[in-house]
């Protein structure tokens, strides 16, 4: 019965995916399951009860195994035949976690519920690790000392300071696999052994990771000048090494190659209280007062996607900072302000630190 088949051409997880389609009554029968186990093409079906929490999941080999114990293709056997002490992740889990469940327990699908038990999204083995290979390079900036994280960055680059169990360097480099980014590149300085040896040369992340060893500090843009010509064969994606986010790669180079720029830099939403009344004045005259006002900006969320051409103002051997490139860059073409989406924190102090951590 089982046979193989092509992954779906699109995450199951998507918009355009109607999630119903996966769900079986538990008094559906063997021959249901079957259908929707083949018309989805994930191996796996999902059993709910009447209103709709799912109770277990039904494979072709527990398919396989009502029908070897005799039991008719046509019984409304789906509730006997599940398998109820499934595996599962709430909707704030992220693709490190399910991956890590995926490879201790060796499956490839893991659905994703909400509080009431209902399926509101799925994580894929092959959507993780298997998308379509981009041509772009990656950089992630992982130099900088930490100074203002001590005195945990003493022993530890701040990259390599762990949330959930997990390096903060490590999550970037798996969201950007998953994300079909193969060629990454780490800039590193201070203790720059310690990231060395933790990702060698990235097979067992499933893709290609070679370092830009920075002699001297170069600055948040220097290192730039150390990418060989095989990498700036088309636009570089450039993030800093101590932000936990999950942002859309492919959202991203799309955004950049419809707009025509010679860099775009990422821009995140962020709201700032001011503490005090603001007084609005009009010469020496009071006109009105504002208690507490917030404000919104639009903050550098350090992500960028930078052209070749681009790339060649960064002069070699000597620090270079991130803004000077971006003003270098406007006067030349135009810069893409590209507004992310989900979850981002620059971890880049103790208390954004403690608030990645959930604490």
């Amino acid at each position: 019965m089982a046979r193989a088949r092509k992954p779906p051409a699109a995450p199951l997880a998507a918009p355009e995916r109607d999630l119903r389609q996966l769900l079986l009554r538990t008094d559906a029968s063997l021959l249901d399951a079957m259908r929707v186990i083949d018309r989805e093409g994930i191996e796996l079906a999902f059993a709910a009860d009447a209103k709709g929490r799912v109770v277990g999941t039904l494979s072709d080999g527990d398919v396989r195994r009502a029908i070897l114990r005799g039991t008719p293709l046509d019984a409304p056997a789906v509730g006997k035949a599940m398998n109820p002490k499934f595996t599962s992740l709430g909707p704030k889990a992220g693709r490190a976690e399910a991956l890590d469940l995926m490879r201790s327990l060796g499956i490839s699908v893991i659905p994703v519920l909400d509080s009431d038990k209902q399926l509101i999204g799925l994580h894929l083995l092959y959507e993780l690790i298997g998308a379509a290979p981009k041509p772009n390079a990656a950089v992630i900036m992982c130099g900088g000392k930490g100074t203002r994280l001590r005195p945990l960055t003493y022993d530890i680059p701040k990259p390599m300071l762990p949330v959930a169990g997990r390096p903060i360097l490590e999550r970037l480099v798996l969201q950007l696999v998953g994300s079909g980014v193969r060629d990454i590149f780490l800039a590193i300085n201070y203790l720059g052994d310690v990231i060395e040896e933790h990702f060698g040369d990235g097979r067992r992340f499933g893709c290609s990771i070679r370092y830009l060893r920075e002699k001297k500090a170069l600055g948040t843009a220097g290192a730039l000048s150390l990418l060989p010509k095989d990498a700036k064969k088309h636009a570089v994606l450039v993030t800093n090494g101590d932000i936990v986010t999950e942002f859309d790669v492919s959202a991203l180079l799309r955004f950049h190659a419809q707009g025509g720029f010679g860099l775009t830099c990422a821009l995140k939403p962020f709201q700032s209280e001011v503490p005090f009344g603001v007084a609005d004045v009009n010469g020496d005259e009071l006109v009105g007062m504002r208690e507490k006002p917030r404000e919104q900006h639009l903050v550098n969320a350090g992500i960028y996607l930078i052209e070749p051409a681009a790339l060649s103002l960064v002069p070699k051997d000597r620090e270079f900072t991130m803004p000077e490139l971006i003003e270098a860059a406007m006067k030349r073409w135009k810069v893409g302000a590209f507004q992310l989406s989900g979850e981002w924190i620059d971890v880049g102090r103790h208390e954004t630190l403690k608030q990645a951590r959930g604490h």
